[in-house]
């Protein structure tokens, strides 16, 4: 999927070439992912909904844990 994106941007890739930046990459994702990185817990529930604004119809979500902190709305 990522080697087709990336041929619709006008680039050629390998799968492996992808592959190789995973394995790269990964670590320093995971090391800033948990220095960052929010934990949701045990419990949480996703909101969504439709609103209409300025007459367009717009989708809206949100992530709630158990204690009602929101984690994420779009």
């Amino acid at each position: 999927m990522v080697v087709e994106m990336m041929a619709e941007r006008g680039l050629s890739l390998a799968h492996t070439t992808i592959l190789r930046w995973v394995r790269r990459y990964t670590p320093e994702f995971v090391k800033r992912w948990n220095r960052f990185g929010t934990r949701a817990g045990a419990s949480w529930r996703v909101d969504e909904t439709y609103l209409k604004i300025r007459g367009k119809w717009v989708y809206l979500y949100r992530t709630v844990d158990r204690a009602g902190r929101r984690l994420t709305s779009y």
